[in-house]
């Protein structure tokens, strides 16, 4: 098949065994995976790669994505707070919710009522990385407002970490976690099944084997598909950092000055622009630009390649140093960083194939 580009392309079978890897290694603490389907817009070949590989639920930030993966056999969670806006749909789709709002909770405790199911919800917990969640001095008093709530299962408590504040998880943050549990099951005569302690941020204290007993749930999205943690960026031992290549086309190649004519103002994005001027040099221009991509998330798979930024459609690469005589029409490799792992997923101007 000829492809067209630019395009990504997606080994399953490296997202199946990066899952297997991660499941496995959690699995030996008494943590159970949700796989996180967000980066790549929950793409269903994608996500059963993940099914495939052990996970059991499947969580996203949007409801739109949790919709795409109704009918695949696994629970869903939605893990941004919702919109009461959007009650009779989070119970519709998702078995479980990430929640920090009473007032959201009563909405989808109606909405739950309406059509005769239970709902279950975590309550989020901020632990000092400033996202979402309630106070720890608040917790207990937002528990029993919760466990009169019909229709509601309050089935755990949940934090998030690293994602807004940088705030590493650690036994110190992630062992309040767990003490506030235990003092939620103690004051309400009530069994919290659910310790969700973070993201792949809290994976490098599952590797290292500092993470507190009772966290028994993690969200993973970024280390399976990227084969990293996130709180240091160490690559997981026998996971695959290549899951995902972008491939762009050169559309132009000039010998230019390193530095523009003329009195420098804002580009196009509002930024003024410094170069560092290295004489003239051999310029190819890529068709993608920041509608699709993050140039600053790019590592070129050719290392002699120098990115050297980018406007809404172009991508401009410095190839001077490259030992290949790169042409018109010639195809260059990219691996890339989460954030732009992002929005080339997202792009609908990026092609998605799926090798296997």
């Amino acid at each position: 098949m000829k492809k067209i580009f630019p395009c990504v392309e997606i080994n399953i079978k490296k997202i199946t065994h990066n899952t297997r890897v991660i499941n496995e290694i959690c699995k030996s603490k008494n943590i159970h995976v949700v796989g996180v389907s967000k980066v790549y817009c929950a793409k269903l070949p994608i996500a059963q790669a993940m099914l495939n590989g052990g996970i059991e639920i499947m969580g996203d930030s949007r409801i739109e994505n949790l919709k795409k993966m109704e009918h695949l056999k696994c629970r869903k969670m939605l893990l941004r707070i919702p919109m009461e806006s959007h009650a009779s749909e989070v119970v519709r789709y998702a078995d479980i919710s990430l929640n920090s709002e009473i007032n959201t909770i009563k909405v989808l405790s109606r909405a739950a009522k309406r059509v005769n199911k239970i709902h279950n919800v975590i309550l989020m917990i901020d632990l000092g990385d400033l996202r979402e969640g309630v106070l720890e001095s608040e917790t207990l008093e937002n528990v029993k407002e919760i466990i009169k709530l019909p229709n509601i299962k309050l089935c755990g408590i949940g934090t998030n970490l690293t994602c807004y504040g940088g705030v590493i998880p650690d036994s110190d943050n992630l062992g309040r976690l767990v003490k506030l549990k235990e003092a939620i099951e103690n004051s309400n005569n009530l069994s919290l099944p659910i310790v969700s302690g973070g993201n792949s941020s809290s994976l490098y204290a599952v590797l290292n084997d500092t993470i507190p007993s009772g966290i028994n749930q993690l969200r993973i999205g970024e280390a399976i598909v990227l084969g990293r943690e996130t709180a240091y960026g160490n690559k997981i031992p026998n996971c695959y950092s290549d899951s995902f290549i972008l491939k762009g086309e050169i559309i132009e190649i000039k010998d230019k000055p390193s530095v523009p004519k003329g009195k420098i103002g804002m580009d196009a994005f509002g930024k003024t622009p410094s170069f560092i001027d290295k004489g003239i040099i051999k310029r190819a221009i890529i068709a993608l630009g920041r509608q699709d991509i993050a140039p600053e998330g790019l590592n070129p798979v050719d290392n002699c390649i120098e990115i050297l930024g980018g406007s809404s459609d172009h991508l401009i690469l410095d190839i001077s140093r490259c030992s290949n005589k790169y042409k018109i029409g010639d195809v260059v490799d990219f691996n890339m960083d989460y954030g732009c792992l992002l929005r080339t997923m997202t792009s609908p101007y990026v092609k998605k194939y799926y090798l296997d």
